[in-house]
């Protein structure tokens, strides 16, 4: 499992492997990866030629904290997500409905006020049970899960995707999954520790190519 400091360093490191792989009908692929970000104080990927664009990536977290599945307002700045909805306008892959469904966050913080080594501290995300909701949207991350180590008093956090997109996606969930970190953090009054990140396919689209040396 390999180590970053920043989401950057991470970025920067899986593109530029990814990028030299061959083309796989449209895409680029790893299976299977697996790191860890040890400075989660920083949730930006700050590498000059993605141009990662900070004032959307709040508006999505703002969406997933109103916890609505209405993707008709985000859409109107990320086109995309018209592709998503349904024919109310609804999508599954807002991540704060998802986490509020059945107070999934709730029992998340409160198990480990229970049991400070619970292993029972996750979000599920995905559902195959509900395969038949999927026909327009299904979520990228399987689940999320806060635990603490013997060996620290700060909350780790570590996220496993079925599916990640490196160039939108892992940017764009990073930097909530982070800002989801802190508030899980603060309502436990500790210090943020690691984040994994575990994707069984990281790849890039055909369209995000060669742009570092672009």
């Amino acid at each position: 499992m390999w180590q970053f400091k920043t989401v950057t360093e991470a970025f920067e490191y899986y593109y530029e492997k990814l990028d030299s792989q061959l083309d796989n009908n449209g895409t680029k692929s790893f299976y299977n990866q697996s790191f860890t970000i040890t400075d989660t104080s920083d949730h930006v990927v700050k590498t000059s030629w993605r141009n990662f664009k900070i004032d959307y990536a709040e508006k999505e977290w703002e969406w997933y904290l109103s916890k609505d599945r209405s993707a008709k307002e985000i859409a109107k700045v990320a086109k995309i997500w018209y592709n998503h909805m349904d024919e109310r306008g609804y999508v599954n892959s807002n991540y704060g409905y998802q986490w509020d469904r059945e107070d999934q966050l709730t029992y998340a913080i409160n198990e480990l006020k229970r049991d400070k080594y619970s292993r029972r501290s996750v979000i599920t995300i995905y559902d195959a049970k509900e395969h038949d909701l999927y026909s327009k949207d299904t979520p990228c991350t399987l689940n999320i899960q806060f635990y603490f180590t013997p060996d620290s008093e700060k909350l780790h956090m570590t996220v496993i995707m079925r599916s990640n997109d490196l160039w939108f996606g892992f940017c764009n969930d990073a930097y909530c999954f982070l800002k989801l970190h802190k508030l899980v953090c603060n309502a436990l009054n500790v210090d943020q520790g690691f984040y994994t990140h575990f994707a069984q396919n990281l790849h890039i689209y055909k369209r995000h190519y060669n742009k570092m040396q672009k």
